[in-house]
């Protein structure tokens, strides 16, 4: 994906509404690996659209320490952090639907809040055990950023929750693994599923039930 001239002005603008400084760091290899030059690309692409931002890229294979740092599995992987790291991924290219994902996701981080409500925040508090959340997606999918947005929001509200984004068709053995059907579909913590995409307090629930187990 290559960012066109006549989007560059809308890009810029969205992240004018950036707060603070985010930092991508994004994990690729040369061989191997189908849409890393493309994410690559992408991501060197949305650095500049604003001094806020940076970028660091990291090696799968010989950057070993960053790799178990971040918990990177996969790649291609990106980390949207600021002066923290949320434990929200990007595993695939944020391209198609998924791209404003990701500019919603760096105004987000950047301003350190989730965006939920306040009872949704309020419950959250109950999580004091590790949640990960897994969104398998595709790029056409209209449906997929809502599920992603809200499952990278919990991740910023609590430190115990992780949350992902996957492209499901660069990783065709997870879309076997989680017998997908449809996109989105999320996973919580490999046993409890969401088919669809659902509102903040079904989500809610179901990371609560994750939570208790």
């Amino acid at each position: 994906m290559i960012i066109q001239d006549k989007d560059k002005v809308q890009i810029q603008n969205r992240l004018a509404d950036m707060d603070g400084k985010v930092h991508l760091v994004y994990f690729t290899q040369e061989l191997e690996c189908q849409f890393c030059h493309e994410t690559g690309q992408l991501l060197r692409q949305v650095n500049t659209m604003s001094d806020k931002l940076s970028l660091d890229i990291h090696n799968f294979q010989l950057d070993k320490e960053k790799t178990k740092q971040y918990k990177i599995d996969k790649i291609p992987a990106t980390v949207v952090v600021a002066e923290k790291d949320y434990g929200i991924r990007f595993f695939g290219v944020p391209a198609g639907y998924e791209f404003a994902t990701l500019l919603e996701d760096i105004i987000a981080v950047s301003r350190g809040d989730s965006g939920l409500n306040d009872s949704t925040r309020e419950q959250l508090k109950a999580v004091t055990k590790p949640v990960h959340i897994q969104v398998l997606v595709t790029p056409t999918c209209p449906y997929c950023p809502v599920a992603v947005r809200s499952a990278h929001a919990f991740a910023i509200e609590n430190d115990n929750i992780t949350a992902d984004m996957v492209e499901i068709t660069e990783f065709p053995h997870l879309a076997h693994k989680y017998n997908v059907r449809g996109v989105p579909k999320t996973v919580i913590n490999e046993d409890i599923f969401i088919e669809g995409a659902v509102p903040e307090n079904s989500l809610l629930e179901k990371v609560l039930e994750a939570a208790t187990e």
